[in-house]
């Protein structure tokens, strides 16, 4: 299975390729007045709007270093577009799936933290899209159209 590597401070996560529409250089975001904390706004993709969350500020309530490597990943998001900020978004892994195993750590606020793979660096974790944002953020982001609100 191929992953996108990506660094959410000093850890890695990865994000099977199959969610991933594209990987952005970063742009200039509109800013959403009120939104949920680690929603960092909006931009225009091929004439439509893209909500982009940061999910360095998403999980771990800082923001996203300004690198040249930070990227906006475009993931298709339950019939959804959206945009996920993302540190050293600029590798690939291939492993298989049963490499990945339980962490043996649930965290019932963080559903989306998926099994660990190691390597030489270290732990990697995978990221579950299906279940990073909760039911009411999912609400705010997205309309029945698939239009932001």
């Amino acid at each position: 299975m191929l992953f996108l590597l990506f660094q959410l401070g000093a850890d890695r996560y990865v994000l099977p390729v199959h969610h991933v529409r594209e990987v952005l250089p970063m742009v200039e975001l509109k800013e959403i007045p009120q939104a949920p904390a680690g929603v960092a706004g909006v931009f225009s993709f091929h004439g439509d709007p893209v909500p982009v969350l940061d999910l360095s500020l998403f999980t771990l309530g800082r923001s996203s270093s300004s690198i040249l490597s930070t990227r906006i990943v475009l993931v298709n998001y339950r019939g959804h577009l959206l945009g996920l900020i993302a540190e050293r978004a600029t590798g690939m892994l291939r492993r298989e799936e049963s490499e990945f195993v339980d962490s043996g750590v649930a965290v019932e606020s963080a559903p989306y933290l998926g099994p660990v793979a190691t390597d030489q660096r270290g732990v990697i974790q995978w990221l579950n899209l299906d279940r990073l944002l909760p039911e009411p953020v999912q609400a705010i982001l997205f309309r029945e159209a698939g239009v932001l609100t």
